[in-house]
């Protein structure tokens, strides 16, 4: 694949999955924001798109007939959907309880002299409560509807379309990834302070999997499967 400018970040990462831990890195948004242009992300995030480009260009690319074990484009929704439950939401419900826990005993400990702790704690509280209602609604309202129509049977829901609800989840996740950006800011990019504890510097090493997780899950969803959604509802509907 050739790249420039104007390829979408979104489609660098389709094509190549292992660019995604270099643009975590250099904060250039894939998920929510994949369908910026390179020199798009690159310049919201701050980054020299040039920079970001030749960087890119000079990493190794996989050969064309490389196998992929995380084909998602051509594997059936319904063993994404499968993946994404398995995978990411089981993540998520147990990571966050875990994370919660050690922010209390941080809080308790270095509170005092790190007030910074109390912004931390409201973000990750806003973040924590904005995702497990959206765990529940994609499982018990999107998730089913694509399944359903992953059998080739064009689904009935309430909604019209299956562009109504995923409107809705991208909304979220845009929600999330700014929750996200500020959690990094206040964290000084999840680096412990130098009289941190273990406890301490375990929370923020927690936070920053949390987050990388979070940036893959929402992108398997915005750029993989909503559009394959939004094109086989189009096909049972034509």
């Amino acid at each position: 694949m050739t790249i420039n400018l104007e390829t979408k970040v979104g489609d660098i990462v389709l094509a190549w999955p292992q660019a995604m831990r270099y643009l975590e890195g250099q904060g250039v948004d894939y998920c929510c924001g994949g369908h910026r242009s390179l020199r798009e992300a690159c310049e919201s995030a701050g980054r020299d798109p040039g920079q970001v480009l030749a960087a890119l260009e000079g990493l190794e690319w996989p050969s064309t007939d490389a196998p992929s074990s995380r084909d998602w484009m051509n594997a059936s929704l319904t063993k994404l959907l499968a993946h994404i439950e398995a995978t990411h939401h089981a993540y998520l419900r147990t990571e966050l309880p875990r994370l919660g826990a050690l922010l209390e005993k941080v809080l308790g400990v270095h509170g005092e002299n790190h007030p910074e702790l109390d912004e931390v704690f409201d973000l990750f509280q806003a973040l924590a409560g904005d995702l497990m209602p959206h765990l529940m609604k994609e499982e018990q309202i999107l998730f089913p509807f694509i399944r359903q129509m992953d059998t080739g049977v064009a689904a009935e829901a309430c909604f019209a379309s299956v562009q109504s609800p995923i409107r809705v989840m991208e909304s979220e996740h845009e929600a999330v990834g700014a929750l996200l950006v500020q959690l990094r800011a206040c964290t000084g990019g999840y680096e412990a302070p130098a009289d941190g504890c273990t406890t301490f510097r375990a929370f923020y090493d927690g936070l920053k999997a949390l987050e990388a997780d979070l940036h893959l899950h929402i992108y398997l969803e915005n750029q993989i499967l909503h559009p394959r959604a939004r094109m086989l509802e189009a096909a049972l509907q034509g």
